[in-house]
């Protein structure tokens, strides 16, 4: 019956993204009365499973990138020899578990993952589409709950926004006294936690001298340029070139 598990081999070579999306969480976010269109408690969690993914898991991502319901997960290695069952199940239910963790539940989420493989050019380009969705996210999320603070139901406030262009959205936002340009950081732009190397003096016993060493910390930075931007481009390649090496 081996010779039925046609899927097992599948395996898949560094760099890549593992993308982990939460299953049906409007509901959740219902539940637990949340606050729309944005969370900050909801959000912290996300950062926290990313950081907790990060330090504990040890599968060794070497940076997540969230927003919304949504981590992507950066690998220069790759744990299990690449392979994608592994690499999707296992960090499925990592991600699953630390949040329900860390909300914490009464009743289990799931997270599902998938692997996006790239070249080591292509993963600046990756995350730039990924900080526009999350752009995207955000005016249609405004969008969506004024339409509903104004009246529409559920499916008129979707189909609205779905045909409005994004000057129509801004205008209408800014109608209910909100300028998207002017919400938080975190909010159009995601959050970024990645390692980032300091150095620590100490006092050497044995050498009877003071010496310095080099130490790693996990940071959230939640007030992330626009990566498209220049300067943008420069952080990324500074976050990326330091974690590479």
């Amino acid at each position: 019956m081996k010779d039925h598990e046609i899927y097992c081999h599948l395996r898949v070579v560094a760099p890549c993204f593992i993308r982990a999306d939460g299953r049906n969480f409007r509901k959740t976010l219902t539940s637990l009365k949340c606050e729309q269109p944005y969370d900050l408690r909801f959000v912290r969690v996300m950062a926290d499973t990313s950081e907790l993914f990060i330090r504990t898991s040890g599968l060794s991502p070497t940076l997540a990138f969230t927003f919304s319901d949504e981590i992507n997960l950066l690998f220069y290695k790759m744990p299990f020899s690449g392979r994608v069952e592994k690499l999707n199940s296992v960090s499925a239910s990592y991600i699953s578990s630390a949040f329900t963790l860390k909300m914490p539940l009464n009743a289990p989420v799931a997270f599902d993952c998938r692997v996006i493989p790239l070249s080591p050019d292509d993963i600046p380009s990756y995350l730039v589409w990924r900080q526009a969705e999350a752009w995207r996210n955000h005016k249609n999320a405004y969008g969506y709950y004024c339409l509903r603070k104004a009246g529409s139901n559920a499916r008129e406030a979707h189909d609205k926004i779905r045909y409005m262009s994004s000057s129509e959205i801004h205008e209408l936002v800014f109608m209910h006294g909100v300028n998207l340009a002017k919400t938080p950081a975190w909010q159009r732009r995601g959050i970024l936690v990645y390692k980032e190397r300091y150095q620590k003096s100490g006092y050497n016993e044995l050498l009877k001298q003071e010496v310095v060493t080099s130490r790693t910390n996990v940071v959230q930075n939640w007030n992330l340029p626009v990566f498209a931007s220049s300067e943008g481009k420069k952080f990324l390649s500074s976050v990326l070139l330091r974690e590479h090496k």
